[in-house]
């Protein structure tokens, strides 16, 4: 695997990075210590996507909790 273990420069690298790993070892052709490469770095980039939409996710439930409020229609 030529892949460095760098982190990605961001979550859509990230995911298309690991869609690869995925592609390739579905083929089942690599030889064993390339696979296991395969499956380390996956890992990786799983663990780094997870953390990435956490972390998305409490940003948004921040902004919610300051911006959205209960709908009630104004009396006209």
């Amino acid at each position: 695997m030529s892949k460095t273990a760098t982190s990605p420069a961001s979550f859509e690298a990230a995911l298309a990075e690991l869609e690869s790993i995925v592609a390739s070892m579905e083929g089942g052709q690599a030889p064993l210590k390339e696979a296991l490469a395969a499956y380390k770095r996956g890992a990786e980039l799983l663990q780094y996507c997870q953390a990435t939409l956490k972390g998305a996710q409490q940003e948004i439930e921040v902004l919610e909790q300051g911006v959205l409020k209960a709908f009630r229609p104004e009396e006209t």
